[in-house]
């Protein structure tokens, strides 16, 4: 596998925008996706798990409570109580009513404004099993757009194992927070060759040896490009950032 590297920094298309343009806009919502687009992104980053009727929806937490103005654990929620949450206002009251969006609408929108996704599995405690996600989420991305290109990403192998089962085609992004020894061969029995890694744990030594792999490698999320300009030539594909514009002008 051959990586193009840019030694200034990364191509647009290796550029994405953390759960949407989350520094303009609420994380996980279709405002913050179309501030994504507007900025000139290519690909937005997402989390998706599942409610108590077991719903796919877009968020990264395990609650409500934080990125809403409402309160509640997913483990108690429905599709029914999705019209009552209002998951813009906490940010700004510009995005009042914005709603929590469920993986399905999210996936309408993505075609609708050309983006494309890194859709992140989030498994939590009151999901029936492994399966009941992974089928669920693998169920919605068929439903894309055509030329909707996906990725999937986890903190949990066995998520990523899950999805390749389901579909082979489907692109497996590994997230470290920090390097595990032995990652080569964590990574190959995914099987994986990209891994989106903490810019914190980023070092040289690393980086040449993925190149050297052929593994490509992601940083989230850095909001300072001065942090990461040292890192391009030694083989950093590209990067998670709340804020696209900062690497698109």
């Amino acid at each position: 596998m051959t990586i193009l590297q840019n030694s200034t920094g990364p191509t647009r298309d290796e550029v994405q925008a953390h759960r949407g343009a989350s520094a303009v806009a609420p994380e996980n919502t279709i405002a913050a996706f179309k501030a994504a687009a507007d900025q000139g992104c290519k690909w937005i980053e997402l989390d998706v798990a599942l409610l108590k009727d077991g719903t796919a929806v877009v968020i990264h937490d395990v609650s409500i409570d934080r990125c809403s103005s409402s309160r509640g654990q997913l483990a108690d929620l429905t599709a029914a109580d999705l019209a009552g949450i209002d998951a813009g206002s906490w940010f700004s009251k510009t995005f009042s009513g914005e709603p929590l969006p469920t993986l399905e609408s999210a996936i309408v929108s993505l075609g609708e404004l050309g983006l494309n996704a890194n859709v992140e599995i989030k498994q939590h405690a009151h999901h029936t099993s492994l399966a009941q996600l992974t089928e669920t989420v693998h169920d919605q991305l068929r439903k894309r757009a055509a030329h909707t290109q996906v990725m999937i990403s986890s903190f949990d192998g066995e998520a990523l194992k899950a999805m390749h089962e389901l579909d082979q085609g489907y692109d497996l992004a590994m997230l470290w927070s920090e390097l595990p020894g032995g990652w080569p061969d964590r990574l190959a029995s995914i099987p994986s060759s990209t891994i989106h890694l903490n810019y914190k744990a980023l070092s040289f030594g690393f980086l040449e040896e993925a190149r050297r792999r052929g593994v490509k490698v992601r940083a989230w999320t850095c909001n300072t490009p001065r942090l990461l300009a040292p890192f391009w030539e030694a083989g950093l594909t590209g990067v998670i950032t709340d804020d696209p514009s900062l690497y698109l002008t």
